[in-house]
């Protein structure tokens, strides 16, 4: 199959009651990991570019890599479904870069304009993607946190309003939707208790019924990671991300893709920090990376298996 829009995957999920992860890309390491982790659950999957990806790895590398997945995916018989999607596109033109360059799913982050400019801005990437084959993925609502482009102060956060949401979609048209209920970017998500508000997301798909729904922000931060980093070197005290039972309650809810990228990081960096601690004599990059791949693809699979539930769902 290669790559695919989001559109019959997400029909699928919403009817089966899982979810898609959606996973954040840098290198090649990454993405062999994630597909790996996908080939070996027969899992659709979701490989995402944001804004700082772009900047860091060139647009034209990602995109590149991906396309040597697919290419491995066919030659190995797994030829799982697989989504490029542009994460957090700022503005029309990043959007308009990643359609006309091969991506088959843009998200247009409009969340830090007032209501009337998202929703023109999401009409215009909407109209254009639409042309084109391409599904637009869209946010009302502000997630708190930072990571990579975006950084929201805790004051600055907003819960998604359930009548806007039905507004916001029939008047741009977007195939889906990203909405606030709690979720934060980055690696330090709850100061107390962690609490998602089930109850908007519940009165969104009321008046959405089908519509696909993105919880952004979903990382868990696993603590086996947090501690690793910090034994070898590493100075993330406190972090803490969504739990895991929180997630997989959301996945039977409307809610068909869940992006993960902190969990990644944390996994790779772990593994980094551990074999230079302990093998200090290694100067091979391919030892340490190798380490991280693995640790990204059983990071990967134990999602796909344990919380997403689109195992078996390619």
């Amino acid at each position: 199959m290669g790559l695919t829009t989001t559109k019959d995957l997400f029909e699928k999920a919403y009817n089966g009651g899982y979810a898609i992860g959606a996973f954040n890309v840098n290198n090649m390491e990454i993405i062999q990991g994630i597909v790996e982790a996908a080939n070996e659950t027969n899992s659709p999957v979701i490989l995402q570019v944001s804004a700082g990806a772009r900047k860091y790895a060139n647009p034209i590398y990602l995109k590149k890599l991906v396309e040597a997945a697919v290419e491995c995916n066919k030659v190995s018989g797994k030829d799982i479904p697989m989504v490029l999607h542009l994460d957090h596109g700022p503005d029309f033109e990043t959007c308009k870069a990643c359609i006309d360059g091969g991506f088959t799913s843009v998200m247009i982050d409009g969340s830090k304009y007032d209501f009337e400019t998202n929703v023109e801005l999401t009409k215009k990437v909407v109209d254009y993607a639409h042309e084109r084959g391409v599904v637009v993925e869209a946010e009302l609502g502000k997630l708190a946190g930072i990571e990579d482009d975006v950084n929201v102060a805790d004051s600055d956060a907003m819960y998604t309003d359930p009548n806007e949401a039905y507004e916001f979609v029939k008047r741009t048209g977007c195939d889906s939707l990203a909405i606030a209920i709690g979720t934060s970017h980055g690696a330090y998500k709850f100061k107390g208790e962690a609490k998602l508000r089930f109850d908007i997301l519940e009165e969104v798909s009321k008046k959405l019924p089908g519509l696909p729904i993105v919880l952004h922000g979903a990382s868990s931060v696993p603590q086996e990671f947090v501690e690793m980093c910090n034994k070898y070197g590493g100075n993330i005290p406190g972090a803490k991300g969504v739990p895991e039972e929180m997630l997989k309650k959301a996945a039977t809810m409307a809610v068909c893709k869940i992006n993960i990228d902190s969990d990644i990081r944390l996994a790779m960096t772990a593994n980094i920090r551990e074999c230079f601690v302990n093998s200090p004599e290694v100067f091979d990059p391919r030892t340490y990376l190798g380490k991280a791949r693995e640790a990204v693809k059983n990071m990967v699979k134990h999602k796909i298996i344990n919380v997403l539930g689109s195992n078996d769902k390619a």
